[in-house]
């Protein structure tokens, strides 16, 4: 028997950014788990990580807490890192069918050993004039991405995999 299948959309900007299935590994209520191929066309080189065909991402959504997790690997199973989205908590349809999430524009890459821990598209969401339209939100996205950069820099990153 398969695991459940689920749409995955990533909604920036009031649009959506990015469709695609995912087999649903876990849900308890508040945490929940999709295991995902690499969704977009070809090579994204971001200059510390290439993401590929191939590569296989499991993805960490919480209903309550603003932000997200992907764990990548490559084809042969070769842990890569973790890509964070900073998001808005997760919303599941009433039929479970699909998992929306709005990108506030920041993330956060940990790579694989740890070593490298790098704070992202800063410049992005201060374009973004999130903080001008909805302050409580823009507050709470600066809060996510300094507890994950924590989490990251005293060892305790991979807890959040667990709860």
């Amino acid at each position: 028997m398969s695991a459940p299948s689920i749409d995955v959309r990533l909604v920036k900007a009031g649009a959506t950014k990015i469709r695609y299935p995912a087999e649903l590994l876990t849900d308890d209520g508040t945490h929940l788990a999709v295991r995902a191929p690499w969704a977009a066309p070809g090579v994204r080189d971001f200059g510390f990580v290439r993401f590929e065909p191939g590569d296989v991402f499991t993805e960490h959504y919480w209903r309550d807490r603003w932000y997200s997790v992907k764990e990548v690997r490559s084809g042969d199973g070769t842990l890569k890192g973790w890509y964070c989205d900073i998001t808005r908590p997760a919303v599941l349809t009433q039929d479970g069918t699909e998992l929306s999430v709005e990108d506030l524009d920041l993330d956060l890459w940990v790579s694989a050993d740890g070593g490298e821990i790098l704070r992202l598209d800063e410049d992005e969401f201060e374009e973004s004039g999130l903080a001008g339209r909805d302050p409580e939100a823009a507050e709470q996205a600066v809060l996510a991405l300094d507890e994950l950069e924590r989490r990251a820099r005293t060892g305790r990153f991979t807890e959040l995999l667990r709860s």
